[in-house]
């Protein structure tokens, strides 16, 4: 019995196109080119080793036979993954988590796809982390539970919002498919270049999710930085300051060789809408809110970055009209609170309430005793009890 289909929506072939092009970070393309012609110089040592190994009777290099059987490697660990989940993951659907399966339609509709992809949710035992992948024509998101936790209904959903929208994006670019998969495949084991690849695409990625779920960028940032519990404490505005502030060689090495961008650049990236994020060297501008952007600099959809976290007196008594005057044109102002309702002052001095008289155990009571024949108050019915 073959597996269900992928759920079909009714858009026009080709309708992620635009989208994609407007998107995806402008050096992406670039790398992928670099490490596909890295890829193949590999593949010719390869067989190189390979007929030399043969010509001189001994066993070739394992990288090599690494390479050489890499259509069926990668064939089989993606087909492998795809089982995993099916088989230890729970899976979104209208009826099991339909707060994120909603949230999965919406991001594959709004991304221009003619498909929903498969999604499921695994354990997580405390690591945050969501991943896309496919297998065949297949394509699927798996989540951790622990993701799940910070967007349920009880606590923020838009950021669970972004993280899905985060990983549609990369089925919509196309970084899941089997030949890009097979095409960079050698370009991992060589440094910088494969590494370089795939933060371009988080980078492309993230851009998806800022267009799909912008209010989300911040709090998922946070939920990455800080975890489940402390994302809330997490002032992601003085994380994205700092990337300007961190210079050094090993900050250099430590980003050029990770497949995600470090995380003060990559809040940068998602503050800063106005240009890429950056694959190399660290941003040198800072965000001042002082600078209007000339109209048309923008190169990233959104417009708008991170809404800047509400300063000390804000909204609570300090003159606005200040700051507010800092802000750039078209940037929405910081949130403002709910001001509370006018107190009466009190004509004498708060006290503190004398302490409660001790009462003996054999005071008698002034409960009056229980008649039967006294009409009783109605109770209200049980759905009204829980009704807000």
């Amino acid at each position: 019995m073959r597996a269900q289909p992928m759920l079909t929506l009714p858009v026009a072939p080709g309708s992620h196109l635009p989208l994609r092009r407007y998107v995806r970070h402008p050096r992406e393309i670039l790398v992928l080119v670099l490490a596909i012609i890295a890829s193949l110089v590999l593949l010719v040592l390869a067989f190189d080793e390979i007929l030399a190994a043969n010509d001189e009777g001994r066993a070739p290099d394992v990288y090599a036979l690494a390479l050489i059987f890499a259509p069926l490697l990668v064939w089989f660990a993606r087909g492998q993954l795809w089982a995993q989940q099916r088989l230890n993951g729970i899976k979104l659907t209208p009826e099991q988590f339909p707060e994120a399966y909603a949230m999965l339609v919406d991001a594959a509709a709004r991304s221009g796809l003619s498909f929903v992809p498969d999604a499921y949710v695994v354990l997580g035992n405390g690591v945050i982390n969501a991943a896309a992948s496919g297998h065949g024509f297949r394509r699927f998101v798996f989540i951790n539970s622990d993701l799940l936790e910070v967007g349920g209904a009880a606590r923020e959903p838009e950021a669970l919002r972004f993280v899905i929208a985060h990983e549609v994006g990369h089925i919509a670019a196309g970084h899941v498919s089997y030949w890009r998969i097979l095409g960079t495949f050698a370009s991992q084991w060589i440094p910088v270049v494969g590494s370089t690849l795939s933060r371009a695409q988080e980078y492309t990625a993230d851009n998806y999710g800022h267009a799909l779920a912008p209010q989300g960028a911040r709090l998922a940032m946070a939920t990455l930085a800080g975890g489940k519990y402390l994302n809330r404490s997490v002032d992601v505005d003085a994380m994205a300051d700092r990337a300007v502030t961190e210079p050094g060689f090993f900050v250099w090495v430590v980003n050029a060789s990770s497949s995600h961008p470090v995380l003060l650049w990559r809040m940068h990236a998602l503050r800063d809408r106005r240009r890429p994020g950056r694959l190399l060297w660290r941003p040198r501008e800072p965000w001042l809110w002082g600078e209007a952007p000339a109209p048309g600099t923008y190169a990233l959809p959104a417009m708008v970055g991170f809404q800047p976290t509400t300063p000390t007196g804000i909204g609570a008594g300090a003159d606005d009209r200040a700051v507010r005057a800092d802000l750039p044109v078209g940037q929405p102002a910081w949130p403002q609170r709910t001001p509370a309702a006018p107190t009466t002052p009190l004509p004498v001095a708060l006290t503190a309430p004398e302490p409660a008289a001790y009462r003996p155990v054999d005071t008698p009571s002034v409960t009056p005793p229980y008649d039967p024949t006294a009409p009783q108050p109605e109770r209200e019915s049980e759905p009204d009890r829980w009704r807000p």
